[in-house]
């Protein structure tokens, strides 16, 4: 059982801070020429996504990290 819920710990950290790098180093770095082509509130989304869009990402992965580990706990009877 503690084996079961450390990998599925892990799978989920692992799933979440790859979504996370995609957000800020794809759409913040390797995409920004084609994202530049949107523009969002009169800035290019690139420019967004590289100053704001990768933290709003990362503050929701978070939540949905806490959100993953409750049901997980509830799941496998965690108490602690």
């Amino acid at each position: 059982m503690k084996n079961t819920y450390w990998k599925k710990n892990v799978q989920y950290i692992s799933i979440l801070l790859t979504l996370w790098f995609i957000v800020s180093f794809g759409c913040g770095i390797l995409f920004v020429e084609q994202l530049n082509t949107i523009k969002i509130g009169g800035f290019k989304l690139g420019f967004w996504f590289a100053q704001q869009g990768s933290i709003f990402c990362f503050v929701i992965i978070i939540f949905t990290y806490i959100y993953l580990m409750n049901r997980l706990d509830k799941k496998l009877n965690k108490d602690e």
